[in-house]
């Protein structure tokens, strides 16, 4: 399976501290008719660490109801204990999805050889295909790429997220990928460059409000029109980095609450709803 295009990395709304399903299905029928590739629930901008095992369940069943096969569906799926991601996967594998994304174990800091180990114990587990998640600043531990050429041989390893942080690193795998393995940057600001350089796209939480120009700068650049690409790129840019001056996704929120597209831009704990000051930013452009 190969996995490219613009990916979103859904949030999670909340109304009083519950799930907010109404919302939550009007942005996937808002997105799903703009022309994403895929959807990605419970992932951090979707607030997995604050939802509760059952709410997991009742988010992964109405994602697949409300996408209702029209674009591919990962579910977020990662530990810093593989036998209890190997059990949350096992679950999983009930639902029709098209596979999981994992990020690399936080904290415990395991090393190169630790890291190979948990992914290959999760792929000999299951049946789905598998996005590793490299995101060394929260996870406290780079996945190098050696590392990630030997987990590219592994029959259901199928691609990367890639928020390494290191441009020279991301720039390696770009110019000299594994076969059949898709390299997608979680780096919005990284986004055009990847495409240039022969990525196959990006999960990116940018993309729940400039959806159009991502899409855009996704078909110019498959039709080689580089110069229009970086045209809109240059405006897109400008608006990126606002997004993650707060914690992501206090600020995505307090923008689709303002767009309509959900009723309240409620976070939980410890992610808080953003300042007065980037309010006023971010109005400027919302």
């Amino acid at each position: 399976m190969k996995i490219e295009g613009v990916w979103l990395p859904i949030i999670t709304p909340f109304l009083n501290n519950v799930i907010d399903f109404a919302s939550y299905k009007k942005l996937i029928d808002h997105y799903i008719e703009k022309g994403i590739s895929g959807i990605i629930p419970m992932g951090t901008t979707g607030e997995s660490p604050t939802i509760s095992d059952y709410e997991t369940e009742c988010v992964i069943d109405k994602t697949l109801e409300y996408v209702n096969n029209s674009v591919s569906v990962f579910i977020g799926a990662g530990g810093n204990c593989t036998h209890e991601v190997i059990k949350k996967i096992a679950l999983m594998e009930k639902y029709d999805i098209a596979g999981i994304l994992s990020v690399s174990p936080y904290y415990n800091r395991p090393d190169q050889r630790g890291i190979y180990e948990h992914f290959l114990k999760i792929s000999e587990s299951t049946r789905l295909n598998i996005l590793v998640y490299n995101i060394p600043y929260r996870t406290g531990r780079n996945i190098e790429n050696s590392t990630i050429y030997k987990l590219a041989n592994l029959k259901n390893i199928i691609g990367i997220k890639d928020s390494c942080g290191d441009i020279r690193q991301s720039m390696e795998l770009l110019l000299y990928p594994p076969a059949d393995f898709s390299i997608l940057t979680g780096e919005d600001i990284l986004y055009f460059l990847t495409l240039t350089l022969g990525g196959n796209g990006g999960i990116l939480a940018a993309a729940h409000l400039f959806t159009e120009d991502f899409l855009e700068i996704f078909k110019l650049i498959k039709n080689n029109d580089h110069k229009n690409a970086l045209t809109v790129w240059k405006r897109l840019s400008q608006c990126i980095p606002l997004l993650f001056m707060e914690p992501n996704p206090a600020p995505i929120k307090y923008c689709l609450q303002k767009m309509g597209l959900i009723q309240s831009a409620e976070t939980r704990l410890p992610i808080v709803e953003i300042s007065k000051e980037l309010e006023e930013k971010l109005d400027s452009f919302v």
